[in-house]
């Protein structure tokens, strides 16, 4: 989602539930295609159930907590009792479900003013009926778990298709290396403990004590309206960061302290905001973490390999899993050759449906040595952003301040236009 230009918001942001959709997996093939499918929707069903078992861990009881949807927004009638980050993801869930973008349920005027998101439009009710009729469903038929979404039937259309697909189901599926899981034999291959070890000596992460980076380069981003603009990021051990993008509308602040994290972004509807415990505060630790290779082992519990052979672009990789402190689901890809980290996989529950959130890391580059990516490209069903590291200082001094509470985005001047 793009905003041309953002409000001041006492009351911060106005949005409500929208889109909905997808198809449910279950039609079988004849020929060559049977067993591939067969297998592909066994392994992805194994996926669901898992996915849906890793239900956030309660946040301890000193850690801020997000406002809930209502309180932050106007005119939310059905999403309710949901921390404001879970209603964004929820957006972005309905969003990929339908392949379409905001403007779709929401009037084309929300891209410049929040406040018109809260506008009742024809679409918005029929998508709060379609999340009613889902809630039944599962209700009566899966003891009320998220086991049919919006992307069960929709499945990335605006309207769930009737009619079989002949190319469909004779063609050659493609592959997404994201819906690999653990068939119910496991597949022989390295363990767990022997692919974290390929990695760590593959970065040479074993031999490094460094204990801080500083890091300079560019993001890209909906939110720069896909230009590239200057980021700095600290990063300290064993698990804090901090980064400042200077946007257009003016500077977005993450700061993970090591148990606690904030959002500060002009960009996004409400300027200050603690991190939802679960997947948003386990995915910043995580990301923190990964930097220090030597420690990758304790950063996740419940270690699992026995995944088929999948490829991630032109690589083939190695699969592992395990699970964070918040009970977050995170799927591993290592590169069979050099034995590094090419994508990780978190899983984001919400109240309508599991989210996928995909970092892919490259151009891994010696730092004092160890190497690190100098690239790193965040996909989510909310946008896609791109990092691209020019300057990294190891064990550079990190003043304890930088990984403190932020204080709430401020919106920059709309900059007159140029004569």
């Amino acid at each position: 989602m793009q905003i041309i230009r953002t409000i001041d918001l006492p009351n911060p942001l106005q949005l409500d539930s929208v889109f909905f959709a997808r198809e449910l997996t279950g039609a079988v093939s004849f020929g060559n295609n049977m067993i591939l499918r067969t297998l592909r929707l066994t392994l992805i069903a194994a996926g669901f159930a898992a996915a849906l078992a890793a239900q956030p861990a309660a946040p301890p009881a000193n850690i801020e907590k997000q406002p809930t949807a209502e309180n932050a927004f106007t005119n939310v009638q059905v999403l309710k009792g949901i921390p404001v980050s879970e209603f964004m993801s929820t957006m972005g869930f309905f969003s990929a479900s339908l392949g379409l973008n905001c403007v779709f349920c929401h009037v084309p005027e929300s891209l410049q003013d929040w406040k018109k998101f809260a506008e009742d439009v024809p679409r918005k009710r029929i998508a709060r009926s379609m999340i009613a009729m889902v809630n039944t469903i599962n209700k009566n038929n899966f003891g009320g778990r998220a086991t049919v979404t919006c992307y069960s039937c929709h499945h990335g259309n605006e309207r769930p298709k009737q009619i079989p697909s002949l190319a469909l189901q004779y063609g050659t599926p493609e592959e997404d290396p994201n819906e690999t899981e653990v068939p119910p034999q496991p597949v022989a291959g390295p363990s767990a403990e022997q692919l974290l070890d390929k990695f760590i000596s593959a970065t040479s992460g074993s031999r490094a004590n460094h204990t801080s980076y500083t890091i300079h380069g560019t993001y890209e981003g909906y939110e720069t309206y896909h230009q590239q603009v200057p980021f700095e990021m600290w990063i300290k051990a064993p698990a804090q960061m901090a980064s400042v993008v200077h946007t257009q509308n003016g500077d977005s602040t993450t700061v993970y302290d090591g148990s606690q994290g904030w959002i500060a972004s002009p960009n996004n509807p409400v300027l200050l905001l603690p991190m939802a415990a679960g997947a948003e505060s386990d995915g910043a630790r995580l990301d923190s973490q990964l930097f220090f290779p030597g420690e990758l082992r304790q950063a996740l519990t419940r270690w699992r390999a026995g995944f088929p052979q999948t490829s991630v672009g032109d690589k083939d990789v190695d699969v592992i899993e395990g699970a964070a402190p918040g009970r977050t689901r995170v799927k591993l890809f290592f590169d069979q050759q050099t034995g590094l980290l090419v994508r990780q996989l978190r899983y984001v529950a919400t109240i309508v449906g599991t989210n996928p959130y995909q970092i892919d890391y490259s151009d891994y580059r010696d730092v004092n040595g160890v190497k690190l990516p100098h690239q790193w490209i965040v996909t989510w069903t909310n946008g896609q952003s791109i990092w691209r590291v020019t300057e990294v200082q190891a064990d550079a001094a990190v003043p304890t301040g930088r990984f403190a509470k932020p204080a709430a985005a401020v919106l920059a001047p709309a900059k007159s236009p140029a004569h």
